[in-house]
């Protein structure tokens, strides 16, 4: 995956990678045009050589006020891309939301359940949906390559990836495969191990190692438990898009156009 491009292998940038490439609706989604990551705040200054290479024009933050004022993300010299964020926090409790998830577990079946269970709302999060309106927005309007990031680059970015693979027609064996290179994708060691001090500070060391694990991994059934509740919710996918995110027809129209081939 590294040799073709798709995952950037950085030093400080975790996650970073191209979701170009997939057959979807009305052909393939372009390469070198969508990208996800983690957050920018341990860039390393080859981390921000290579991502200056990569010509970015958009780069949608989906963190919230209090995870930027904590770790503002680093910038090339000469960085000139539009940087779009909602205000507030688009995690609920001004926590990423795999840290929000470690609260009062120990073990990795505890860590699974609370997941699944932040996944069922992560999509009616007021903040969120203003951010992912802005996401939708760029995508179809913006011009040349865009970034979409949160903290970690897994749930919130994932849920923004799955959003759009989904409505431009990608595969769902695809888009899932997509989501899960997370749990593959750069140097996951370093990846955990980042996240692993701050959450046992936060919610006490007895947690397992396993339960770190994964609060920092993703798991088919958490998208599938996102995209079902929209279901509900909304009736389908496409809805949802339409009625809450702004991004209806016109948009998957001027989308294609510009980001399929």
């Amino acid at each position: 995956m590294v040799a073709d491009g798709r995952v950037q292998p950085l030093e400080g940038v975790h996650n970073f990678r191209d979701y170009g490439g997939y057959r979807a609706a009305a052909g393939t989604l372009r390469r070198g045009m969508l990208f996800r990551s983690g957050q920018h705040a341990g860039a390393s200054a080859a981390d921000l050589d290579r991502i200056h290479a990569l010509d970015l024009r958009t780069v949608v933050d989906l963190r919230g006020d209090a995870e930027r004022a904590a770790a503002p993300c680093v910038r090339h010299p000469e960085f000139g891309a539009e940087v779009l964020f909602a205000p507030g926090e688009t995690a609920g409790i001004e926590l990423a939301p795999h840290e929000e998830a470690g609260a009062w577990i120990a073990t990795a079946d505890e860590a699974r359940a609370a997941m699944t269970r932040l996944y069922e709302n992560m999509a009616f999060r007021p903040v969120l949906v203003r951010s992912l309106r802005l996401y939708m927005a760029a995508l179809a309007q913006g011009e040349g390559a865009n970034l979409v990031h949160c903290l970690a680059g897994k749930d919130r970015t994932g849920l923004a990836v799955g959003l759009v693979h989904d409505l431009l027609g990608v595969h769902p064996d695809d888009a899932m495969a997509d989501y899960l290179l997370t749990n593959t994708a750069g140097n996951q060691h370093a990846r955990i191990e980042a996240a692993a001090a701050g959450i046992r500070e936060r919610y006490g060391a007895g947690m397992s190692d396993d339960a770190i694990v994964t609060l920092m991994s993703v798991e088919a059934p958490y998208l599938d438990t996102a995209m079902a509740a929209i279901r509900a919710r909304h009736g389908s996918v496409a809805a949802y898009a339409r009625d809450v995110l702004g991004a209806d027809d016109a948009w998957r129209d001027r989308v294609e156009a510009r980001l399929v081939e």
